[in-house]
């Protein structure tokens, strides 16, 4: 119980800082294949009791690994809710520092997805090419900021979408926030104990999680090698929503209302603080790597543990 506890800190620590990803996190402490399973089989569950058959419904709700979900689901929620209390004040103090270090953890990241490849195929590259533009793209459109008092539709899908992080290694949830722009709300509303927004919150995460690990097991059975050059080219493409030094201008609309819009003259220019932000950027490069060596290292020993196992059994 314990130890399900600490890794689910590690997931929630890793999920609440833009970089860095749950699902990457879960593979280096070995809980991915289970969480992953038991994820489906929850909610295969809930789909069951919609449809009324209660006492089927039940039943897989029992079979459930709860000793591994209900620790796993409080270390993750306690370490959200300790980085809700400082992460905001930081951004705000620091933001090109921040930013620095977030662009470092998510650069590190993209070779997480692009090891998951089963096989080695020169039109992976093109395809990733083309997402990465197409992420490139939309993460540069005008945005009106982060939502002060989004909708009950816009929280609950954006929720959807950011929690597809917990399954997906390489990709940050926190970072899927930013840029859709609900990041900074959504920790205010924790720490602030906003029940209405976690609830709607809640309610489209669930449903996300749900939905996306029976979606990820389709793609991964069908088009393995597709989907993580895909994600490899919109985690790259998106890097420009972190560019430390990428300023917004104001432009005002003949309705009266004012979005921001990327100055794309401080894509390469750097500010005065370069060495610092710099200095982090590597720090938060390096740190990612260090986690993805030691997943890999985890990862083989227990690929070699199988085939000692297999080879024992063959040997009887």
């Amino acid at each position: 119980m314990l130890r399900h506890y600490l890794q689910g800190l590690l997931m929630g620590g890793a999920d609440i800082i833009p970089g860095v990803s749950g699902g990457t996190m879960a593979l280096i402490v070995g809980v991915y294949k289970a969480l992953i399973d038991a994820i489906g089989e929850a909610f295969s569950a809930v789909l069951t009791l919609a449809r009324g058959r209660f006492r089927d419904g039940f039943a897989q709700l029992r079979a459930l690994e709860w000793g591994l979900l209900l620790p796993l689901a409080a270390g993750i929620f306690t370490a959200i809710g300790i980085g809700s209390l400082f992460v905001p004040e930081l951004l705000e103090a620091y933001p090109v520092q921040c930013r620095a270090l977030f662009f470092g953890l998510v650069a590190a990241s993209l070779v997480v997805p692009w090891r998951e490849r089963k096989t080695r195929r020169t039109w992976h590259l093109a395809v990733a090419a083309v997402a990465a533009v197409l992420a490139f793209v939309l993460v540069g459109l005008p945005r009106s900021g982060d939502a002060a008092d989004p909708g009950f539709f816009r929280i609950a899908t954006t929720a959807a979408v950011a929690i597809n992080a917990m399954i997906l290694p390489g990709v940050s949830g926190a970072f899927l926030l930013e840029v859709l722009g609900l990041y900074r709300t959504t920790l205010e509303a924790l720490r602030s104990l906003d029940v209405a927004y976690v609830a709607t919150f809640a309610l489209g995460a669930g449903l996300g999680l749900g939905l996306a690990a029976k979606g990820l097991s389709w793609l991964l059975d069908r088009y393995h090698d597709l989907t993580m050059a895909v994600l490899v080219g919109l985690l790259a493409g998106s890097l420009r929503a972190l560019w430390p030094w990428v300023g917004t201008v104001e432009h005002a609309h003949s309705d009266g209302s004012v979005s921001l819009v990327p100055d794309p003259s401080l894509l390469l220019a750097p500010g005065p603080d370069w060495p610092l932000a710099l200095g982090l950027a590597v720090f938060g490069f390096a740190a990612v790597t260090v986690l993805v060596v030691l997943g890999a290292r985890r990862i083989a020993a227990g690929d070699d543990l199988l085939a000692a196992e297999h080879d024992d059994i063959h040997a009887r």
